[in-house]
């Protein structure tokens, strides 16, 4: 697709955020993962024509600041509130990755009124368990003693499915790199600390597409399929060929299948 072009960039909250916003109509809000930004969709992006794309990064990655200050769910859901006051936008469908399907969710129990459809791939509903709490705390610690490098290198792997082609894992690396020590620290304590979404979703879910990638080795199905049998207007699909990151490593198909569900909303969205 190209190289990404310069962000916007605008203080939300007090904290100066880039972001892109591309064309006209209904609004769709990305939301990227963990250790990601808002290339990661840049497919996305830059071919669903006759809205207007907006994809940011979230404070402490990418190319947004990186406050020294403890972060949350709700902390990001209320500057993604902010930037869609800002930019004069009262409704939009939210798509959100892993994280960012955290941060859709909080965004949803917190500004519903904002929300008027919800793609969410590979992100489970659920709060974390002992287990998972354990291993962010000592995630945390391993960043605050240096450990970064090492960290991204464990992890890295598990992103994509075991046959990504090199540029996919090149372009999932060189994202990986950009944020500060504060912002990994961040996300770890906000998906840690996240309560369970599945109340929320079960009362007041918007027409919801969830996508998991085929190879996804992160997300297990049945956390997302458990998500589709308690929502209703849930539908489940999966993307082959990826594993954690199908807009990545599978943009086409992505693209498909959220504009194929977009179009099925009709004039709820667009």
């Amino acid at each position: 697709m190209g190289p990404p072009g310069d962000p916007r960039h605008i203080v939300v909250n007090g904290v100066r955020l880039a972001y892109d916003d591309l064309g006209d109509g209904p609004a769709i809000l990305f939301v990227h993962g963990f250790l990601l930004d808002r290339t990661m969709w840049r497919h996305q992006v830059r071919t669903l024509d006759g809205l207007r794309r907006i994809a940011p990064d979230l404070r402490g990655m990418g190319r947004s600041e990186a406050p020294e200050q403890p972060y949350d769910v709700s902390v990001y859901a209320d500057d993604l509130a902010g930037l869609l006051d800002a930019l004069g936008v009262e409704r939009t469908v939210v798509c959100g990755l892993s994280l960012g399907g955290y941060v859709a969710f909080e965004l949803l129990r917190r500004h519903r009124e904002r929300v008027a459809a919800l793609v969410v791939l590979d992100a489970r509903a659920e709060a974390d368990t002992a287990e998972r709490r354990a291993r962010r705390t000592e995630m945390i610690a391993r960043v605050r003693h240096g450990d970064v490098g090492g960290l991204l290198d464990e992890l890295a792997p598990t992103f994509l499915a075991h046959d990504a082609p090199a540029d996919v894992r090149r372009q999932l690396r060189a994202m990986m790199r950009c944020p500060a020590p504060a912002g990994i620290v961040g996300a770890l304590e906000a998906m840690r600390d996240r309560p369970d979404a599945l109340p929320v979703l079960r009362s007041s879910a918007p027409p919801t597409l969830l996508l998991i990638g085929e190879h996804d080795a992160r997300t297990p199905r049945a956390s997302m399929q458990e998500i589709a049998d308690q929502v209703p207007g849930s539908t489940v699909d999966s993307v082959p060929g990826s594993g954690h990151l199908p807009p990545l490593e599978n943009p086409a198909a992505t693209t498909d299948r959220i504009s194929a569900f977009l179009d099925g909303l009709g004039s709820v969205v667009r």
